[in-house]
């Protein structure tokens, strides 16, 4: 007997297209998912080092680089100056900054969405 599948922690804002796409996705799948709003409950410092760890340190990756706040602070030319430290700052008290999608299960961790490599991604992941 199989063991069940554990429940993503997913960060979505409600009103993202992708987010609402990814969440419909879930729901069609059948994938238990807790769902958080990132504005409101932005991922915790712990949370976003475990995802850097998922995207190989890339910081860049983590951002909403196509977000209204990341150009108004002006991070295309300032987010590779950041440390790691003052970047996780921004990221976990600016839940607009962070790429969304943003998921973490057990053993995984990824952002944004696209159905294949969504595909990819729960058939690989237990959990």
């Amino acid at each position: 007997m199989k063991a069940p599948k554990k429940a993503l922690l997913v960060y979505q804002y409600p009103k993202c297209s992708t987010c609402k796409n990814a969440l419909k996705y879930l729901e069609k799948k059948k994938r238990a998912a807790e769902i958080r709003h990132i504005v409101e409950t932005p991922p915790t410092r712990a949370e976003l080092k475990k995802m850097l760890e998922h995207l190989d340190g890339n910081l860049r990756k983590m951002f909403n680089t196509s977000g209204l706040l990341y150009k108004e602070l002006g991070l295309a030319k300032k987010l590779e100056k950041l440390s790691e430290n003052e970047a996780l700052d921004l990221l976990s008290k600016h839940g607009m900054l962070v790429k969304r999608p943003f998921v973490l299960s057990e053993n995984r961790g990824w952002v944004g969405f696209k159905e294949k490599d969504w595909d990819q991604i729960l058939a690989l992941s237990p959990s």
